[in-house]
């Protein structure tokens, strides 16, 4: 399923960062494009050096997560899901980039420059120094912070006949102007309202991105730029000493392989039930759901069904069954229910 991945980001990773207000007060009037025309604009966006600060917000529906006791450290995985949270970014091309997560009085520094990262937590006063490999260079602040372009790519590469592309109004965001790109599902089931992404009229540089959940008018999640420069950064900002006093650990690069290990038969594949936003994936079972059960926070998040659990958003439900099987998608429990009793 195309749109799972993209449409469940905010749920399913832990990401650092979305906007504030978008719109100026002042009035934003820009040449007239069509929606055809601003995808092209955002598909040939060329931005590799910036400087940024970036907004996120989620009104997921979830429960507040403890910061104390023996949930915290399983919450902390998932504390960027709710509430507001602020990260600084730093790119100069593809090989330095450097994020700062704003915690409350503590910070959270990601550094990379070529293949050497550093990871600071001021709180836990930790450096964790790693050698990238070549594909896990790739990778490497995207596992740690999403960011406005990286979410609008995954939705972007997604359009199809199953979406209705259309052009909202002209608006103002981090000081620079921007179309306004609407996603609206044509499904009727998915839990998924509509898209916005704000498009940079100079650069196509998406800006930020507010997923609306079904019937809500404000973004069940939210993140983009609140300031934004597109100089090339200080080199200095990518060069890392760990502060006196903080506890340094080397961490060995993980065996690179040609391919990712394939599963050993066609029945621990996943699947996909339908197409487009209202499509569903299923996991057989002995696929993971043994950790998830485990953690101490399983009970908190997730309701007692026939049959199962389900974690629920706004976004996107999950149901895992009691037998072992996951389904998910952004589509309303139903739906789930009748995937698994159908299989």
């Amino acid at each position: 399923m195309k749109w799972m991945p993209a449409v469940a980001v905010p749920v399913l990773i832990a990401s650092a960062a979305v906007a504030v207000p978008l719109s100026a007060n002042a009035a934003v009037n820009l040449p007239t494009k069509t929606p055809a025309q601003v995808l092209a604009l955002a598909a040939g966006e060329k931005v590799t050096a910036l400087s940024g600060t970036i907004s996120q917000t989620s009104s997921l529906g979830l429960p507040q997560l403890p910061t104390t006791g023996a949930d915290a450290s399983a919450g902390s995985a998932l504390e960027l899901l709710t509430g507001s949270h602020t990260a600084r970014v730093f790119v100069d091309g593809s090989t330095k980039q450097r994020v700062q997560v704003l915690d409350s009085m503590a910070e959270r520094d990601l550094v990379r420059s070529g293949s050497d990262v550093w990871l600071y937590d001021s709180k836990k006063k930790t450096a964790v120094h790693s050698t990238l490999t070549t594909r896990a260079a790739t990778s490497a602040t995207r596992d740690y912070v999403a960011t406005p372009d990286q979410l609008a790519a995954k939705l972007l590469s997604s359009v199809d006949s199953s979406t209705a592309v259309s052009l909202g109004s002209d608006l103002r965001v981090a000081g620079r102007t921007a179309y306004d790109l609407v996603l609206t599902p044509k499904a009727a089931d998915t839990l998924v309202g509509s898209v916005s992404i704000a498009v940079d009229s100079e650069t196509g540089l998406p800006l930020s991105v507010d997923v609306f959940a079904r019937s809500q008018k404000t973004p069940a999640f939210s993140v983009g730029f609140s300031k934004l420069d597109l100089s090339a950064p200080a080199a200095s900002l990518f060069a890392f000493t760990p502060p006196a006093g903080a506890k340094v650990t080397e961490k060995a690069p993980k065996a690179e392989t040609a391919r990712p290990t394939a599963p050993a038969n066609d029945a621990a594949k996943p699947t996909v039930t339908g197409s487009g936003w209202d499509s569903i994936v299923a996991l057989p079972a002995g696929t993971g759901t043994a950790t998830a059960t485990s953690s101490p926070l399983f009970g908190k998040l997730t309701t007692a069904l026939a049959g199962g659990h389900l974690f629920h958003t706004s976004l996107v439900n999950v149901l895992m069954t009691d037998d072992g099987r996951v389904f998910a998608g952004s589509v309303p429990v139903a739906k789930l229910q009748a995937a698994a009793a159908a299989k």
